[in-house]
């Protein structure tokens, strides 16, 4: 059992990372730093993308809109962070 609550945590661990990268993309495309016609770029922003985007279209679905400011990674970086926290202490 302590295997399996270990592999979750590394992959909300490595999700983590991905949400953080796909929301860094977006700041980057948005204020033109990053070039979004580089294939390479724009392949691993497709990726991250396709990898958050389920998750976030559902929390936004929830949360109240907020004149353009999107908080959808943060409830969803909390939420991953309050599930490591209970895999790590033992209630689950």
């Amino acid at each position: 059992m302590t295997a399996i609550i270990q592999l979750i945590d590394m992959i909300l661990s490595l999700y983590t990372y991905i949400v953080i990268a796909s929301a860094v993309f977006s700041w980057l495309f948005a204020f033109n730093i990053v070039n979004p016609r580089n294939q390479i770029v724009a392949s691993i922003y497709e990726v991250c993308w396709r990898l958050t985007e389920p998750l976030l279209s559902r929390i936004r679905n929830f949360l109240p809109a907020m004149g353009g400011m999107d908080l959808s990674p943060i409830v969803l970086l909390l939420g991953i962070f309050f599930i490591r926290n209970l895999l790590r202490t033992g209630i689950y």
